[in-house]
């Protein structure tokens, strides 16, 4: 790829002022950490972007493809959806960056004003492109479209997010499956960490490259994410950790969980992680999770999270509730009036009843996934606003352990 883009964000360091209390605790032009539990790690911040500010803890809908799946942007946007996620590795492989630059970025051309995050793409050479090689340089494989051969490389992935004007941008990483021995699992994570320092060099030139024409413009401000690897082996994340928090990173995520372990080692990667990031940055959980694991990941002090379940499910016909999940192709619900979840304020529960939408579904009626889709976001995007309210109030635990004792599910499809 012979194309160059600057792309880092220019940051002020003035004002910065650091505080112990319970309150507010941290205040950083780009994160301000408001609040913590007192009596988990949950914390309550603010995340400031090019294209608006991320209220935290947050979900960010998966917009894969440049469109979250049977949902408008203006839909979203009344959903009050802060920042959604597209990715690196579909969007270079279709429509391709050429289709996107002509655009005039990712944001004008999915009609999408908020901020998106990309992720770099990792994760899905892992697990959908066919021949894959991995060398110091980068990754080699065929794309899982056409098979059409294809190298992604540190300094590539930054270069197409750059040209993709996403808001935050993640490093390359390798993802490691599960399972996995322990001899490949530091090996991956020493790589990932070497990535992670070309993409930071990358995005230091970058920096140099804007400061010396003047750019300070919103346009050229995209924030960094590092990616603490590791798998399920505590020391590795240990050192993983340390060592992407050495390259001074504008916020770390978590990766490799929920790709198959049990949920608590899931929970166990998460915390063997998180005590080496650093307090004054916003922190990710990837690809997570059900609503019961958010509210876990949020008492152990993540800040984001995003995941295909609320769409995904929603067009196998499953709703979320605070009860748990509901298959809505159940007889049961055949001739049942209710909406999806009583007292909850989205589009489909105040205009149709369980009835109707599985009429719908059973009828393979595109409308009845729509429905469904709008729910399920609507209630986990609620259920942020809520973990929010419940941290500034001092009583988010209570909130966490009455909602997991009330939570079941039931008839989920498998993802």
């Amino acid at each position: 790829m012979a194309f160059y883009i600057a792309w880092q964000q220019i940051r002020k360091r003035a004002g910065e002022k650091v505080a112990e209390a319970v309150g507010v605790s941290y205040s950083f032009d780009v994160f301000e950490l408001f609040a913590q539990d007192r009596q988990t790690k949950a914390r309550r911040g603010r995340l400031t972007t090019a294209h608006g500010m991320i209220e935290t803890p947050a979900f960010m809908p998966v917009g894969t493809q440049g469109t979250v799946k049977a949902v408008t942007p203006r839909e979203l946007r009344e959903l009050k959806a802060q920042v959604v996620l597209g990715n690196t590795y579909h969007l270079f492989v279709r429509p391709g960056l050429d289709v996107i630059k002509n655009l005039s970025g990712l944001h004008k051309f999915m009609s999408w004003d908020g901020p998106i995050l990309t992720d770099s793409g990792g994760y899905q050479i892992f697990s959908l492109a066919k021949l894959r090689r991995i060398t110091a340089e980068g990754v080699h494989f065929q794309n899982h479209i056409d098979g059409t051969p294809a190298f992604i490389s540190p300094e590539i992935a930054m270069e197409i997010q750059a040209a993709l004007g996403s808001d935050i941008a993640m490093v390359l990483d390798e993802c490691p499956p599960w399972p996995c021995e322990r001899d490949y699992a530091a090996r991956s994570a020493e790589m990932t960490t070497r990535w992670a320092k070309r993409c930071k060099e990358v995005a230091s030139a970058s920096s140099r490259c804007l400061a010396k024409n003047h750019r300070q413009d919103a346009d050229a401000t995209q924030l960094v994410f590092g990616i603490v690897q590791g798998a399920t082996f505590d020391d590795l994340r240990r050192q993983s950790a340390q060592a992407i928090v050495d390259l001074d990173f504008d916020g770390y995520a978590i990766g490799g969980v929920s790709v198959g372990e049990p949920e608590e080692e899931m929970m166990r990667a998460v915390e063997s992680s998180e005590p080496f990031l650093p307090k004054d940055k916003p922190r990710y959980a990837m690809g997570l999770g059900t609503p019961p694991q958010m509210l876990e990941m949020i008492g152990r002090g993540i800040d984001m999270f995003d995941c295909v379940l609320p769409t995904r499910l929603a067009r196998n016909g499953t709703a979320f509730t605070s009860i748990g999940t509901l298959n809505l192709k159940n007889a049961e619900f055949t001739l049942d009036k209710t909406p999806i979840e009583e007292d909850c304020a989205c589009y489909a529960c105040s205009e149709f009843s369980r009835s109707y939408i599985r009429h719908l579904i059973k009828a393979e009626e595109i409308l009845g996934l729509r429905l469904i889709t709008l729910h399920n976001l609507h209630f986990y995007l609620d259920l942020m606003q809520r973990a929010r309210d419940k941290i500034d109030n001092g009583d988010f635990d209570e909130f966490r352990q009455r909602f997991a004792s009330d939570y079941k599910t039931r008839d989920q499809p498998a993802n």
